[in-house]
């Protein structure tokens, strides 16, 4: 499967969501950059309110795109320790890393929204989107935020995600939207005919 560009991603998810149009209790929660698209469309169809939430994987020290870890919105860090002592990553990388990263999420925010402030999701119905998932990282590291904001629910809706995922998301969240998913996954960007 492949869509047009993140806008008719969104398009086609809100379809599956059809459920929350207009429960004012329901909030968008988008990963810049690509799921911001997404979510825009989501929100827009469904009439509920869209906001962001930051996330930054950790890359490998001499492959950036290659996921060790993330930081989530409020600087909590999840490594993946076994990749970490396969690769050998020093902790001072780790922790040089994790600084950057945490002053890269407080920049995006006053960049999209004017002001570092986070959201209060309690009893919220919370639907995470992004363009897709890749390796997981920077979508745990939004869910374990969400979840400690103790929301009412939590909808993870994804164009795309590796079918290898799928058990392990499922756990994590109240509800798994996923338009296509496969094991034949090598970037996000495979599955959009328009990039950026």
């Amino acid at each position: 499967m492949h869509f047009k560009d993140r806008h008719e991603a969104g398009i086609k998810l809100a379809e599956k969501l059809n459920e929350y149009r207009d429960n004012k209790d329901v909030i968008v929660l988008a990963i810049p950059r690509g799921g911001v698209e997404v979510g825009y469309e989501i929100a827009k169809i469904l009439n509920v309110k869209l906001d962001i939430i930051v996330t930054k994987k950790i890359g490998l020290p001499d492959d950036e795109e290659f996921a060790i870890g993330s930081v989530g919105p409020d600087k909590k860090v999840m490594l993946n320790e076994e990749t970490i002592r396969i690769y050998n990553v020093s902790d001072v990388y780790l922790k040089e890393k994790t600084r950057e990263m945490g002053r890269e999420i407080a920049r995006r925010y006053r960049a999209y929204r004017g002001k570092y402030e986070l959201h209060n999701l309690k009893d919220k119905i919370v639907i995470l989107t992004d363009d897709g998932i890749a390796t997981g990282f920077t979508t745990k590291a939004a869910i374990g935020y969400i979840r400690s904001q103790n929301p009412k629910k939590l909808i993870l809706a994804v164009p795309v995600a590796p079918s290898n995922l799928n058990s392990e998301i499922r756990k994590n969240v109240d509800e798994f939207v996923c338009l296509h998913s496969t094991i034949l996954f090598s970037s996000i960007s495979q599955f959009y005919l328009h990039a950026y």
